[in-house]
């Protein structure tokens, strides 16, 4: 059964096997990782994992399922500096764990933070080529900005 979890540095060992899944870089949205961290070494990635927890206008999540980490999702709390271009909410899923229902599982549940904080819409954006997300947040409620051009944007509004 998924869980979502805070970061923690119990699973560095379990991130770093989802990482490399990915290959190289920073691309895996709702990790929060950018290019100055380096998770590899216990410290960097303590320091890492200490920088997530002091965002506060950030929740972040892991999915993990046991001790497996299938993914990460944060939900941005406002469309300020990058978060206006990347929005509100950013997932992804490991690839070995796609097709088994993780990112909609752990977008309804971020969706329901969403709604606990007092947003009344969240933007979702993802690329134009990535038919499976477009699907995903389509299927939650997402309705297409304008015409797409590299990214989709999508709004979704929650019910309060």
């Amino acid at each position: 059964m998924p869980e979502l979890i805070p970061p923690t540095t119990a699973l560095h060992a379990e991130w770093l096997a989802a990482h490399r899944e990915w290959g190289p870089g920073t691309h895996e949205d709702g990790f929060g990782l950018l290019p100055m961290d380096r998770p590899e070494t216990p410290a960097g990635f303590a320091a890492w994992i200490a920088r997530l927890a002091a965002t506060p206008d950030c929740t972040y999540r892991w999915i993990v399922d046991g001790t497996e980490v299938v993914g990460g999702i944060a939900l941005r709390h406002a469309l300020s500096g990058a978060a206006a271009s990347m929005g509100h909410i950013g997932y992804g899923i490991r690839p070995s764990a796609r097709r088994r229902g993780l990112g909609g599982w752990a977008l309804e549940r971020m969706l329901a933070h969403a709604r606990e904080l007092g947003l009344d819409r969240v933007l979702l954006v993802c690329l134009v080529d990535n038919v499976a997300s477009a699907r995903l947040i389509e299927r939650h409620g997402g309705v297409l900005d304008g015409a797409p051009d590299v990214v989709r944007r999508y709004w979704i509004r929650l019910a309060a």
